[in-house]
C-alpha cells in the first residue's frame, strides 16, 4: 500500500511560485505512474500532471508551460513546481499512485489512483 503526504502550500499572490512536494513511504516513486490532482470548492477534481519512469511528463491544457512535475527516486519525493500563479490555481492539490500503465490514460481515471491523503491548499489571491 502507497503511503503518500502531500506539503508545500501556501498563499502567494498572482504570479508568484511554490513548490509542492508529496512524500512517499516504503516506495520509489519510479515503480509508479505518479500523478498531482487538485480541487477547488464546488468543483470536481481534476488532473494537473503526470510522470512515470518512462514516458514524457502529463500537464493539463491549464497548466502546461507553468507548471513542472519532477521526481527524485532516491528520497523518495515527487515534487510540482508552480510558477506564474493564477487565481484559478486556487485549490487544494494532492498527489496519488498508480500503475504505470494508467499513464497511458487520460487523467479523468483518478479512480485508477491511490494513496490520497489530506492535501495541501494553494490559495492564490490579487
Amino acid at each position: 500500500q502507497v503511503h503518500l503526504m502531500e506539503s508545500g502550500g501556501g498563499s502567494v499572490q498572482i504570479g508568484g511560485s511554490l513548490r509542492l512536494s508529496c512524500t512517499m513511504s516504503g516506495v520509489n516513486p519510479s515503480n509508479f505512474c505518479m500523478g498531482w490532482f487538485r480541487q477547488a470548492p464546488g468543483q470536481r477534481r481534476e488532473g494537473v500532471a503526470r510522470i512515470d519512469n518512462d514516458g514524457e511528463p502529463y500537464y493539463a491544457n491549464s497548466v502546461k508551460g507553468r507548471f513542472t512535475i519532477s521526481t527524485d527516486n532516491v528520497k523518495p519525493i515527487v515534487y510540482l513546481q508552480m510558477n506564474s500563479l493564477q487565481l484559478e490555481d486556487t485549490a487544494m492539490y494532492y498527489c496519488a499512485a498508480a500503475e504505470r500503465w494508467v499513464c497511458l490514460l487520460p487523467m479523468t481515471k483518478d479512480n485508477l489512483y491511490s494513496g490520497w491523503a489530506q492535501g495541501t491548499q494553494v490559495t492564490v489571491s490579487s
